[in-house]
């Protein structure tokens, strides 16, 4: 399996200012400076040695994601508006042709989570077939009813693609191809949310954005230990630091602390921190995440790896 990220922000799009985009520029240029950058051919290794956060925008596209299978089949995490350049991507095959199969998986219709639909052109071309499969009886007309007059100018069904609806329970294990399984887990969140698991040849991948975890849930042994136990990549909900999650209880997200916390718990291999809050800027995500590395160095723990999520970020499993 490859997965690679698409939108990583939570609750509205938040693109980048110009005031952001001159802070980098500066900071690169007086790293130039100090390096004594002076001719052309030099750029891309100095470039390629930049710290992480100054080589890449983490992005400002709310979430989606995408699954490929070794086969070349795609399925699809969530229509944030991440999904509007993934479509783009998407037209270069088989999309392009009219001949695409896809799978979109949805958490949950919160609008961050599907407002990038419309805008995802590969629905529109005939010949297209575009799946939707969520444990969601209602998905359909919640799909249709963000498209509806006044609100976008071209209805769901008015769209040229052909569209399925699929049901999937919880605690039941689908199978997507040979040897590819799904299933699904009901996270704590404002009219609920679903992570998705998928396995493959021992390998593990899990999808759990809007969710709140906290200390209960780690006192837990049950479902929810099985479920998330020795995952190889957790992709998971961090919009808060620890103070802003004790003044949001009940607001269905989680502290980064708290998901470092569940990646120990739980054994996990490589942790994925996710669904970035749009007040924090690019400076504000490193602290973050330094912040998260020295939280799990201080539990004595090497184990998961942690990257913060941004968008074009892929892994392989």
């Amino acid at each position: 399996m490859k997965i690679k990220l698409w939108g990583v922000r939570g609750s509205l799009p938040s693109p980048t200012d110009n005031r952001e985009y001159r802070n980098k520029v500066r900071n690169i240029l007086q790293r130039a400076v100090k390096a004594g950058l002076n001719k052309t051919s030099e750029i891309n290794n100095f470039i390629n040695s930049l710290p992480e956060n100054l080589q890449y925008y983490c992005g400002g596209n709310t979430t989606c994601a995408v699954v490929t299978s070794k086969s070349g089949n795609h399925y699809i995490l969530d229509c944030g508006s991440g999904i509007r350049p993934l479509g783009d991507d998407l037209l270069n095959g088989p999309c392009g042709k009219g001949k695409g199969n896809l799978k979109i998986f949805i958490t949950h219709v919160h609008w961050d989570h599907i407002q990038g639909l419309p805008f995802f052109k590969p629905m529109y071309i005939p010949g297209n077939v575009v799946e939707f499969i969520s444990p969601y009886e209602a998905l359909e007309k919640n799909l249709k009813d963000q498209m509806e007059f006044p609100f976008f100018p071209a209805p769901f069904h008015g769209t040229a693609s052909d569209k399925k609806f699929t049901l999937i329970e919880e605690g039941r294990e689908i199978e997507l191809e040979e040897g590819l399984y799904v299933d699904c887990y009901h996270l704590k969140h404002p009219g609920g949310s679903y992570a998705y698991r998928f396995r493959k040849e021992g390998k593990t991948l899990i999808f759990a954005t809007d969710a709140e975890f906290t200390g209960e849930t780690l006192e837990k042994n049950g479902p929810e230990t099985d479920f998330f136990m020795n995952a190889d990549l957790l992709i998971i909900d961090s919009q808060y630091t620890l103070d802003e999650h004790f003044s949001k209880f009940e607001w269905g997200h989680t502290s980064y602390t708290m998901a470092v916390n569940c990646g120990i718990r739980w054994g996990v291999k490589h942790l994925v921190l996710t669904h970035h809050d749009p007040g924090n800027d690019e400076n504000r995500l490193k602290e973050i995440y330094d912040d998260a590395v020295r939280h799990r160095n201080h539990m004595k723990e090497s184990k998961p790896v942690i990257n913060m999520a941004r968008e074009g970020m892929t892994f392989e499993l």
